[in-house]
C-alpha cells in the first residue's frame, strides 16, 4: 500500500469520525464516541471488504452488515453517504430529525443499506444468527455443484451491550452450535457504558465464554489499523465450520482531548469546543462543520465501481446456472421476491362439524403440514416445545451442525433468540416461525417489537393460550399477554375459534407481507364449528356473526363477543338465553386489530349500535374489551392470576361459564333497558 493511499484512507477514516462528531452536535443527541472509535472497522468493511452495491442495495447475493451497536448509526450513515448510498449531505445534517432518513437508530426499511433495525442492545447480533443461518439454508436448497449463487457473509459490529444482553448469549450459543461460519463478528470491547467504566458490572472472560460457544476467537486487542482488520478478517473468513468473533480494545472519541474513554463521549455531543480540538488533532483539512474533503468523497465512492462490477460477475453467474437449472433459478427469483406460489392457497382445508373436536394447535399441526407442501420455503421450529406446540413439519429433515437443508428448527429453550433468529430468516427470504407457549411471549417481545416496526411477515405460533391448560398453575398461564400483544401496532393477534378459523388464519399468516401475525392456539379441544357459517374473509374482516337469534322485540337483544376456546362458551350462553325469550347474537372476534380497522358500516352490521346490551368473553384478561361492549356492557374474563387446576375446574371457579355469561347478559340487558 502506497503513503498516498494510505492518507487517502485515513482522510476517509477522518471523516466518518467528523461527521459523526458534527451530526450529533447538530442534533444535540446522540453518541459520538463509538463512531469515532469504530470508523476504522466500518471503512475498512464498507470499503474494501464487503461485496455491496450502493446503487443496489437489495442484490440478493451481498453481504449483510448488522450495527448491533445502533446507538452508534452515525457510523453507518456516515459510512454509507462516504460510499455512494442514496444519502446527501442534508440527510446526515439532519440527523435525528423529524422525517429525515437518519433516525436515532438504524430503521430497516427507512433507511437505504440498513438490514434490520436496531438499537434494542442484542438484537442486531440476534438477529444476524438468523441472516447467517438463512444464508446457509439458502445455500443448501439452490447451490448445485460449481454454481454458486448463494455464498455471502454476514458482519457485525457489537458493542459491550449487545454482548451483556441475555438474548445475545442464547443467539451467539446457538449460532457455535449450528456452526455458523458465515457469521463474524467484530467486539468492540471500549470500557465503557452510561454509567462509566463497564468494570462496575462486567469482569468475564467474553472470548473465553465465546470460545466454549463453540466460535473461533482472535483478540487484536488496540490494534485496529487497516492492515490489522484485514488481517484478522481474512483469518476469520477461512474458518469455515464456525462463526468468528474478533475483539478489540477501542478508544471511545478517539481523539478528543478530554473526553476519550468516558462516559461523557458515550451518550452527548461533544460540545463545539472539543470538536475543534478533536479535528486538529486529526489534522482534518477544515474545522467547518460537516466538511467533507473532496479527495475522500472520490476515494470513498470507489465502492461504487467495485460494488457494480462485483454484482455484474454474479449475475453473468446466475445466468449461467439458469442455463442448467431453469426450474431452480425460477424458483429462486420467486423466493428472493417473496412471492407466493400461485393459487397455493386454493385448496385451503375445511374441517366437518364435530362436537368433541380438537385442540386449535392440533388444527394448526394439520394446517402446518398442508402448507409445508405449497410453500417450500416455510420452516420453522418451537423453543424445545415442539411436542406440546405441535409444529414439526411431518417428513421434513431438522436443520442441525452443518446441516442446513431441513425444515424443522431447534431453537432450544432460547426464546429469546428464537424471536430474533426467525426475523432474521424472515428478513433473508424464508417464510419462518417459531413457537412456544403463549405465557413465553413475554421472553419475545423485544423481537415481535421489532418485527412489528419493521413490517417483517414473521410468524410467532403462541399455543397454551389460556387458564385451559390447566394443572400447569398461575406460572404457566397467560392472563395479560393477548392485551400485551394487541396494543402492540402493526401485529395480527388471531385468536381462532376451531379448526376452520385456524386454518383461515394460517392462510393469512403465510400470505402476509407487510406485518407479522401472532397466532394464539389453544391446548384443551373445542367443537369444530360447520364451515358453511364461517365466511372465507372472517380473519381479514377481523370479527363475523357466528350465530344470530331472531328477537321478538328490540329490548330483548343482547350480542355475546367471543374468541378462541370461549366461542363454545357464548354459543352455550345463547342457547339459555332463548329459552328465556332473549335474543342473543354471537359474534366470533378472530382478530380484533380487523376488526378495528373495517368500514364503519361493516363494524355496525357486526356489532349495531342500537343493541346496547352486550358481553365480551375471553379467559384472558379484560383489558381492552370495554372498547366493543361499551359503558352499558360487561366483560366474562380474569382479574387476576389462574391456578392450578384441570381446566374445567378453573372455568367454574373463575365464572367463565355459559350461566355465567348468561347473568351477565341479563344484567347488561337491564341497564340498557333503564338507559
Amino acid at each position: 500500500m502506497t503513503s498516498d493511499q494510505l492518507s487517502l484512507d485515513e482522510l476517509c477514516i477522518d471523516t466518518i469520525r467528523t461527521l459523526s462528531m458534527d451530526a450529533v452536535q447538530r442534533a444535540k443527541s446522540g453518541h459520538p464516541g463509538t463512531p469515532m472509535a469504530l470508523a476504522p472497522v466500518a471503512y475498512m468493511l464498507f470499503a474494501r471488504a464487503m461485496r455491496h452495491n450502493p446503487k443496489d442495495p437489495d442484490w440478493p447475493d451481498r453481504d449483510r452488515f448488522v450495527l448491533s451497536a445502533g446507538h452508534a448509526s452515525m457510523l453507518q450513515y456516515a459510512t454509507l453517504y462516504l460510499t455512494g448510498y442514496d444519502f446527501t449531505l442534508e440527510d446526515l445534517e439532519n440527523f435525528r430529525q423529524l422525517g429525515s432518513k437518519t433516525p436515532g437508530h438504524p430503521e430497516h426499511g427507512e433507511v437505504p443499506g440498513v438490514e434490520v433495525t436496531t438499537g434494542p442492545l442484542g438484537q442486531g447480533i440476534s438477529h444476524a444468527v438468523g441472516f447467517a443461518l438463512a444464508e446457509r439454508m439458502l445455500a443448501e436448497r439452490f447451490n448445485r455443484g460449481q454454481h454458486e449463487i448463494v455464498n455471502h457473509f454476514t458482519y457485525v459490529i457489537a458493542s459491550d451491550g449487545d454482548i451483556e444482553e441475555g438474548i445475545s448469549s442464547e443467539a451467539s450459543s446457538l449460532a457455535g452450535h449450528l456452526g455458523l461460519g458465515k457469521l463474524i463478528v467484530f467486539y468492540d470491547r471500549n470500557h465503557i457504558s452510561i454509567e462509566g467504566d463497564t468494570a462496575i458490572a462486567l469482569s468475564e472472560d467474553t472470548a473465553l465464554r465465546y470460545a466454549a460457544y463453540g466460535w473461533d476467537v482472535q483478540d487484536i486487542e488496540e490494534d485496529i489499523s487497516l492492515e490489522r482488520l484485514e488481517t484478522a478478517l481474512a483469518t476469520a473468513q477461512g474458518v469455515t465450520d464456525r462463526p468468528s468473533l474478533i475483539v478489540m480494545r477501542t478508544h471511545i472519541a478517539y481523539g478528543a482531548p478530554t473526553k476519550q474513554d468516558t462516559a461523557a463521549a458515550h451518550g452527548s455531543p461533544l460540545g463545539e469546543d472539543e470538536i475543534r480540538a478533536t479535528k486538529r488533532f486529526y489534522n482534518f483539512p477544515s474545522e467547518e462543520p460537516f466538511y467533507v474533503p473532496e479527495q475522500a468523497l472520490e476515494h470513498g465512492r470507489a465502492a461504487l465501481a467495485r460494488g457494480a462490477a462485483q454484482q455484474h460477475e454474479w449475475t453473468a453467474r446466475f445466468e449461467r446456472y439458469r442455463a442448467e437449472h431453469p426450474e431452480l433459478a425460477s424458483e429462486f427469483e420467486r423466493v428472493i421476491s417473496r412471492r407466493r406460489p400461485a393459487g397455493w392457497a386454493d385448496e385451503l382445508p375445511q374441517y366437518p362439524a364435530s362436537e368433541k373436536g380438537e385442540a386449535t394447535r392440533k388444527s394448526s399441526e394439520r394446517v402446518i403440514q398442508w402448507a409445508a407442501t405449497k410453500i417450500p420455503m416455510l420452516v420453522g421450529g418451537s423453543a424445545d416445545l415442539a411436542p406440546s406446540t405441535l409444529t414439526l413439519i411431518d417428513g421434513a429433515a431438522s436443520v442441525d451442525t452443518h446441516t442446513y437443508g431441513g425444515r424443522n428448527l431447534h431453537f432450544g429453550i432460547r426464546e429469546h433468540a428464537m424471536g430474533a433468529v426467525v426475523n432474521g430468516l424472515n428478513l433473508h427470504y424464508l417464510r419462518a416461525y417459531g413457537a412456544t407457549f403463549l405465557t413465553f411471549s413475554d421472553y419475545m417481545k423485544g423481537a415481535i417489537r421489532l418485527a412489528a416496526l419493521m413490517r417483517l411477515p414473521s410468524i410467532f405460533v403462541f399455543t397454551h393460550d389460556s387458564i385451559g391448560l390447566g394443572e400447569d398453575g398461575p406460572t404457566h398461564q397467560p392472563i395479560e399477554h393477548l392485551a400485551h400483544l394487541r396494543a402492540t401496532p402493526n401485529i395480527s393477534v388471531i385468536r381462532p375459534g376451531d379448526a376452520n378459523e385456524t386454518a383461515l388464519a394460517w392462510r393469512h399468516a403465510i400470505d402476509s407481507t407487510d406485518h407479522p401475525v401472532a397466532l394464539i392456539l389453544s391446548r384443551q379441544n373445542v367443537p369444530t364449528l360447520d364451515p358453511a357459517r364461517i365466511p372465507d374473509d372472517a380473519v381479514e374482516r377481523g370479527a363475523y356473526v357466528l350465530d344470530d337469534r331472531p328477537a321478538a322485540a328490540p329490548a330483548r337483544q343482547v350480542i355475546l363477543i367471543a374468541t378462541g376456546s370461549e366461542l363454545q362458551i357464548a354459543l352455550a350462553a345463547a342457547e339459555l338465553l332463548a329459552a328465556e325469550g332473549i335474543a342473543a347474537r354471537v359474534v366470533s372476534m378472530p382478530c380484533e386489530d380487523h376488526f378495528a380497522v373495517q368500514p364503519q358500516e361493516y363494524r355496525d352490521s357486526v356489532l349495531p349500535p342500537a343493541v346496547r346490551a352486550r358481553v365480551s368473553v375471553e379467559a384472558a384478561a379484560t383489558f381492552g374489551w370495554h372498547r366493543w361492549v361499551g359503558e352499558l356492557g360487561e366483560t366474562v374474563g380474569m382479574e387476576n392470576f389462574g391456578a392450578s387446576a384441570p381446566a374445567e375446574a378453573l372455568y367454574e371457579h373463575f365464572g367463565i361459564t355459559a350461566p355465567a355469561v348468561a347473568a351477565a347478559a341479563r344484567r347488561s340487558l337491564e341497564r340498557a333497558q333503564s338507559n
